[in-house]
């Protein structure tokens, strides 16, 4: 995962606002001048977040919006249902004071990694600074739900379990800005009643790893479903028993098992996600879906050449699903300078070929709390070097890097995701689809009996 809305360390808040007044200067529209008009008393624009700030005077140098423009997009955005179809709830910053503890209490590498992680998903039920950083990234974003990413990389029920009792807990314990959704109704009685929810996605698809049956093999899929898992990652980057990633050079497509698994997610109502898979097992696997199905973050291969981008075979199949693909936040996907206008070319690349019906956002980043730079300068002690991580196979870029410009790809840009798609043309209906409707017509369609 990236975090391109990360990009302030220490510094001077007047000096700041100084700096991005400067660099929006040439615009249409400067960051005052947005904040001044009617459009501005809107609570998508109002901050004193310098990591908010900052993203979104980079976003607004480039788009450079009319204050018609502007003003119509935040309204819009305002009125529209926005779902995020693949993306991570807001970042706490760790407590380093904490890890420093730990470490010095003996914690192991994948000890101290974990607890970590852990601070960061759900810190904000515990410190109140981050709870209210944690709020006003949702409001500010004005996304009513995210496909929340509720499992980490891996086909071991254990492994898989661990972010989705993060996540379980912290739609739990958040209520009073945030609800834990597991049907399309839920996301829409979210934004009815003014609260953000999480719709929750496990990053592969669980397996006993006992080989005895096919539907043994399987039975986890039901039980995930039922704890709230609603979306599986079929591969992540590389090979697994249902097939090939998209950083497996083989390009082996799907195996029997996955077929199977494809069959059964249908079956259970889950989902099926090719974001990370490789482009024979996402073509085979639309191929056989008898429900839509989707890739839910990623890029278009005729724009940028990418691993984990889809060529229009691809992302052609996983339409006649009645399914969709979500455009990403990462720059090194994207191409074409890394930054918002090559996200709005992606998403105009999957309109015109495919139709409007067939596209979402997953901007596969979240906003991180500014305050993560002050806890970088407390840091446990080194501890020499370690072993590669198994990512160490993957292809450089894999999980993609900052490019000069990410920042306008920020999590909390939402609102000018829409400015900008107000830009290019498109009608408000069209641009609902895209902030949400397509995204939520799937939902429906995979629980759909």
């Amino acid at each position: 995962m990236v975090n391109p809305s990360n990009g302030i360390t220490s510094i001077d808040r007047r000096a700041f606002l100084q700096a991005a007044a400067s660099v929006v200067a040439a615009s249409t529209v400067r960051l005052a001048d947005a904040t001044d008009t009617p459009a501005g008393k809107d609570p998508l624009l109002i901050s004193e977040n310098p990591v908010i700030i900052q993203a979104r005077s980079s976003a607004l140098a480039i788009l450079k919006p009319s204050q018609v423009d502007l003003q119509h997009g935040l309204e819009l955005h305002r009125q529209s249902l926005v779902f995020d179809s693949y993306g991570f709830a807001p970042r706490a910053a760790p407590d380093n004071a904490a890890l420093a503890a730990a470490d010095a209490a003996g914690a192991t590498d994948a000890e101290l990694q974990d607890l970590r992680e852990e601070m960061g998903m759900i810190r904000a039920v515990t410190d109140l600074t981050e709870r209210a950083e944690f709020a006003e990234a949702m409001r500010c974003s004005g996304v009513t739900c995210i496909f929340q990413n509720a499992g980490e990389e891996g086909q071991s029920p254990e492994r898989l379990l661990k972010r989705l009792a993060r996540f379980t807990y912290l739609g739990d314990m958040l209520r009073e800005v945030l609800v834990r959704a597991t049907t399309a109704d839920d996301i829409e009685s979210a934004r009815k009643t003014g609260k953000h929810c999480l719709y929750l996605t496990g990053n592969g698809v669980p397996l006993t790893q006992q080989w005895n049956t096919v539907e043994d093999e399987l039975q986890y899929i039901r039980s995930f479903f039922q704890l709230g898992i609603r979306m599986m990652h079929v591969t992540y980057n590389r090979r697994n028993m249902l097939g090939d990633g998209c950083a497996e050079v083989a390009n082996g497509g799907l195996s029997d098992l996955g077929r199977a698994a494809i069959n059964e997610m249908n079956r259970v109502g889950v989902i099926v996600d090719v974001a990370h898979s490789g482009w024979r097992t996402s073509l085979e696997a639309a191929q056989i879906s008898k429900k839509p199905m989707v890739a839910s973050h990623t890029a278009c291969d005729a724009i940028n050449h990418h691993m984990r981008a889809k060529p229009d075979e691809v992302i052609r199949a996983i339409c006649d699903t009645g399914g969709l693909v979500g455009i990403c936040c990462i720059p090194n996907f994207l191409g074409r300078g890394g930054d918002i206008a090559a996200l709005l070319d992606h998403v105009d690349h999957v309109v015109t070929r495919f139709g409007i019906d067939h596209v979402a956002i997953g901007t596969d980043v979240s906003h991180t709390s500014q305050h993560a730079s002050a806890q970088s300068a407390v840091k446990p002690p080194a501890r020499g070097k370690r072993r590669d991580r198994f990512e160490a196979l993957w292809p450089p870029n894999a999980l993609g890097g900052q490019w000069p410009h990410a920042a306008s790809l920020g999590w909390t840009n939402w609102p000018l995701f829409t400015v900008g798609l107000v830009q290019r043309g498109y009608r408000d209906e069209q641009i609902q689809k895209v902030l949400g409707e397509n995204i939520l017509r799937v939902c429906r369609a995979a629980i759909a009996t």
